[in-house]
């Protein structure tokens, strides 16, 4: 009897202390395809930053923070057509850079314009990102994305 009351005490133990343990997911990823013509669609990337939380611009100047990287994999069925638009990000002096960041709350979308060489094209790539708050950032992270357009 004493030998399963331990087992069940360990298991209850095990149990409610992986259950405390929660992985920070701050940035949550969405994405979309609008066609504007039979040749030329419009790629969206959007992340939904949770309160207090923000990502870094993908204009982010080097020997600062992480920068917001999206990479596309080889185009087949598309072609790239000039670069990442983004909306005017949040500017400020960060001490601990030394420098400007330049960085978005809350929400953000961006853009990319392909070119269609084939009907069913699938956009392919992976974002990297890092978030941070006012306490502290977390390790890089990198999220895939596949977006047909149709």
């Amino acid at each position: 009897m004493k030998y399963k009351l331990t087992i069940i005490l360990f298991v209850l133990i095990v149990f409610f202390s992986t259950a405390n343990c929660q992985i920070l997911q701050p940035v949550h990823w969405s994405y979309g395809a609008k066609k504007i013509s039979k040749t030329e669609a419009i790629i969206f990337i959007k992340a939904q930053i949770d309160d207090g939380w923000h990502i870094y611009s993908v204009n982010q100047a080097e020997g600062g923070p992480v920068k917001t990287t999206i990479s596309f994999e080889a185009p087949p069925g598309y072609e790239l057509i000039g670069g990442i638009y983004e909306p005017t990000p949040i500017v400020k002096y960060e001490k601990v850079f030394s420098m400007d960041v330049h960085y978005f709350e809350k929400a953000v979308i961006f853009h990319q314009k392909v070119m269609l060489t084939s009907k069913d094209a699938v956009v392919s790539g992976k974002v990297s990102f890092m978030a941070c708050n006012h306490q502290k950032c977390l390790p890089p992270d990198e999220v895939e994305f596949h977006i047909p357009i149709k």
